[in-house]
Order: C-alpha cells, then structure tokens, then sequence
C-alpha cells in the first residue's frame, strides 16, 4: 500500500491512501470534525497501521492550517499578543522565523562586494528573488525594489565607495492561492536589510531627534524621530525616489488592487532596517485612513523615536512587535528613555525623584521611548555568541527565536536552526 498526499488546505483535508484494489479517503470539515469512507481492504492489519497513523498526522496539519487560517489577526497583532509571549506560541513562532526568512532574502540579495560594478543594488531581477533566496515555495511575489538615499556625504580622505542610494529592501505580495487560503488573507510583505554602506553607518550615528515633516506629522501632534532614519526614508536622489514615496506609491497600488479581500501589510526588518520598518508603519497608517491591519515584527531594532511618536502609533491601530536580544547593545540606543509612569511606594503613578530629575536635565532631543511589545530572548548560552557583532546578527535572533520557551524556561529541548560558524556566508552568491 502507498501514500499519497493530496495537499493540505485550511478548510478542506484530503488524504487518499490507494492499495492495488483499494482506495480510502478521509475528509475534514470546516469544523473540525472528521468524517471517512472507507471500502474493505484485503490487507486490514497493514491499513490499520499506516491508515491510522497517516490521517492522523493530516488531521493535525489540517487543524494547525485552521488555526492560523481563523486566528491570523491575534498572530498579527490585534490583541497585542496577549498569552502569545510566554510561553512563546508555537504558531507565532513560525510566523516570526517566517518574517525573519524575508529579512534574511534582503541581506542575501544585496551586492556586497565594493569592486563590483553593482555594488549596493539588487544582485537578482525582481522575479527571481525568491527563488534565488530559497523562498521560492513561499507563495510571495517581489513587486517592487526600495531604496534608500542618505544625506551624508563619506569624507574623501576615507577612499570609501560611498553610494549616495542603495537598495535596501523589497515589496512583496502573495500571490499564491493555496497559500491565501492558509494564512485567511493576502499578505503584503515589506522587508528591509540593516546597515551595509558607509553613508548608512553615519546616518546611524545623526542620533537626535528631530520633528517630522508636515506630511508625516498630524495636527496638533509633535512626534518625533531618529534624524538619520527619517534622512534615509525621506530623502531621494536623482537616480531613485524616497523610500517614503515609493511605500506610498505602491501601498495606494496594492490597496486599489486588493481592498476588497482580507489583507495584511508586514513589515519586517533587521536593526536599521528594523527602525526603517517602523517608520514605515507610521507612514502607511497616518496616510492611509482605510489601510488593513499593518504590523511590525523587527529584529534587533534601535530606539526609534519620543513620546508622542509611539502615542500616534498606537492611537493609529499599528501593531508593533520587537524582538530583543537582552545581549545585544544595537537595542538599548540611541538616547536615553525616561518614562514617566513609574509607579511609588503608596501605590499611586508619579514621576519619582531621579526621572524627575533626569527629564529636566536630559534634552528633550535625546529623550526616547519604547514602542510596541516586545519579545526578549538571550543569546548568553549559545556557544556563537560571544561578541557584540554576533548577538546583533539576524541568524543569532532566529536561532534564539527558534530554541525560546518562555522566561522561565528559556530554552527549548530542541531546535531546527543552528548558527552558522562563519557570518560570511550570508554574503555569498548563491548556486
């Protein structure tokens, strides 16, 4: 007797099993509940073996695809991932190495060698970068390209190839019917890579913060962000538009296209490009009165901005969830956070003496918040992280991703990802 697998959906199972004179199916419906035909076989024992245990590892996929099919808004977000945390919830778990795998096609597809002639661009067509990058099964289609133009200028004295734009990530949407009816919507994905020329490495360092400009900021409001981010997402040269045009741009295109089905937009990065995502979010949301449920899943991202920056976020739906490795310096800057809400020995919530203190102090340009939830791991008993660059790596935060449990029990038994030994091969051109 053979096995044959027909395919998984959320809402409809079939597994046949098909014997020379036989054939048995077993269907699941959108309840949940199992329902089987089943014809006599001349060989019992053998169906009740395999049988049995092959329609039950497809009823457990099946139940797994209609959980995530039914439940996909709770996974982005819309209750805060509330009980989701800790323990880590299996399901958001693979969602976030899911996200992690497109932020990793960012880094992979980006010319980072400085004697080519293509340094700082995409080193494949859009059509193939999924394939190129191993996600050619994801179901995700590349629509467009996004790059980012700094507003710096690498001193000559450095002999650095200094680009003024480079590519610096990707729109995708999928695209893949059996793919949409798994996730119980279409999927926007934007991706971003972290800090790769020199230009970006001194936008990181333009640490005060700064207003932002009239079509960002809503009456009435004074949020403000990283000057150097908001340099990268805002400013344009002659050869590429801003990130900020382009995200509209296609944003207003995919809405047009898909509005009327259930969508999501993701937007998903790695350190500067977990700040870039963030940013981005905020645009989509304030520009956009009807945009679908936009969440951020970020990797090892920076302070972003103050105060009001992350009341308009929250105030605006948007559902940010950062990934924070305790071992990683990269998340506790730039700045400093003072937070008011603290709360004093008789129970009630006032600024105590020292914040008190420090907010007048400190000024109001370096003064930061924290925005989102968050969902902070630690490298410090993995035998690879051992210095700073590595707890920071992306491949350090899916592998902590992927061995976490809980606060309690921060590890799990076992683990599919392993880091790899030598970073470099991120970089390599791939067969």
């Amino acid at each position: 007797m053979r096995l044959y697998y027909t395919g998984i959906r959320p809402m409809d199972l079939m597994v046949s099993l098909s014997s020379k004179h036989r054939v048995v199916v077993v269907t699941a419906s959108s309840g949940g509940a199992a329902t089987s035909e089943f014809s006599t076989l001349k060989n019992t024992k053998s169906w009740t073996t395999l049988g049995n245990a092959a329609s039950s590892k497809c009823l457990v996929a099946a139940d797994r695809a209609a959980k995530l099919c039914s439940k996909w808004m709770e996974y982005q977000g819309i209750r805060d991932w509330e009980g989701l945390l800790d323990p880590l919830d299996d399901y958001l778990r693979k969602e976030i190495l899911r996200y992690g795998d497109f932020v990793e096609a960012a880094y992979r597809s980006f010319d980072f060698d400085t004697a080519s002639p293509t340094y700082a661009t995409c080193r494949y067509d859009e059509d193939a970068v999924m394939t190129r990058c191993g996600l050619g099964g994801s179901g995700y289609k590349v629509t467009r390209n996004l790059y980012g133009t700094c507003a710096v200028n690498v001193p000559r004295w450095t002999n650095l190839v200094s680009p003024k734009s480079s590519w610096i990530g990707y729109v995708a949407v999928c695209d893949d019917e059996d793919e949409i009816r798994r996730l119980g919507r279409r999927d926007v994905v934007i991706a971003y890579r972290g800090t790769a020329t020199p230009p970006e490495w001194l936008e990181n360092l333009r640490a005060t913060l700064t207003c932002l400009p009239d079509d960002m900021a809503p009456r009435n409001c004074e949020p403000m962000v990283q000057r150097g981010f908001l340099s990268l997402y805002t400013s344009a040269s002659d050869a590429h538009p801003s990130l900020k045009d382009s995200i509209r741009d296609e944003i207003t295109k995919i809405i047009e296209t898909y509005g009327d089905e259930p969508l999501s937009i993701t937007i998903t990065g790695h350190s500067l490009g977990a700040a870039l995502a963030t940013i981005t979010a905020y645009d989509i949301t304030t520009q956009f009165r009807h945009a679908p449920l936009v969440t951020v899943v970020s990797f090892g991202g920076p302070r972003v901005g103050n105060k009001n920056f992350r009341s308009q976020l929250e105030n605006s739906g948007t559902k940010v969830l950062r990934i924070v490795n305790s071992d990683d310096p990269i998340t506790k800057v730039p700045g400093f956070v003072v937070d008011s809400d603290d709360v004093s020995d008789c129970g009630t919530t006032q600024p105590s003496g020292m914040l008190s203190w420090l907010q007048k102090c400190v000024d109001s340009q370096w003064v930061y918040a924290e925005v989102g939830k968050e969902l902070r791991v630690s490298s410090k008993d993995s035998s690879y992280s051992k210095d700073v660059a590595t707890c920071h790596d992306l491949k350090t935060y899916l592998h902590c991703i992927d061995n976490w449990s809980s606060c309690k029990c921060p590890l799990r038994a076992t683990a599919k990802r392993v880091i790899e030994k030598n970073h470099g091969k991120r970089r390599r051109v791939l067969a």
